[in-house]
């Protein structure tokens, strides 16, 4: 017997975090690319790619708000909203997995290790900060705000608070 799936908000919430991973991914591989290329201390990276991730994640959400027809001063503050705390726990993961690996930020960018580490890095990131994502979203939080300049009136996103 076929049942209908049913949306219970983790592909919403698959989605909401494979686009903060991108934004994030390109803040922070270019934080660590700058970083590296110029010697700076790993701290400075660090700081670097943490700050470029919340500008690339930003970003993309005031790009994809204004698209909708929102303007410019309400797109930002959806992001903040939206993206913030999804943003956060990416990079908090994301930078402890890379400077947790024995030489991963020392390797240089013509290393396996460096690159490996990074990848490593953001996988983690994105498992960790999935359910995160998905209970803001069950609350109405998060990118269930986004989700819903996006969605139709009728689509299960809009039933968002219930868990």
């Amino acid at each position: 017997m076929n049942h209908p799936v049913q949306d219970t908000g983790w592909r919403i919430a698959a989605a909401a975090t494979l686009h903060c991973l991108t934004g994030c991914a390109i803040g922070e591989v270019l934080g660590m690319v700058i970083g590296t290329a110029a010697s700076l201390h790993n701290a400075a990276t660090v700081v670097l790619a943490i700050a470029l991730a919340f500008v690339f994640g930003y970003a993309f959400t005031v790009l994809g708000t204004v698209r909708a027809g929102l303007p410019l001063g309400r797109a930002v503050r959806i992001a903040l909203a939206a993206d913030t705390i999804s943003i956060a726990v990416m990079e908090i993961v994301d930078n402890a997995v890379i400077v947790a690996v024995p030489g991963a930020m020392d390797a240089g960018l013509a290393s396996l290790l460096f690159w490996g580490a990074l990848a490593v890095s953001l996988l983690a990131a994105f498992v960790v900060t999935l359910p995160v994502n998905r209970w803001l979203i069950g609350r109405g939080k998060g990118h269930a705000v986004v989700h819903q300049l996006h969605a139709p009136a009728d689509h299960p996103a809009d039933n968002s608070r219930r868990s």
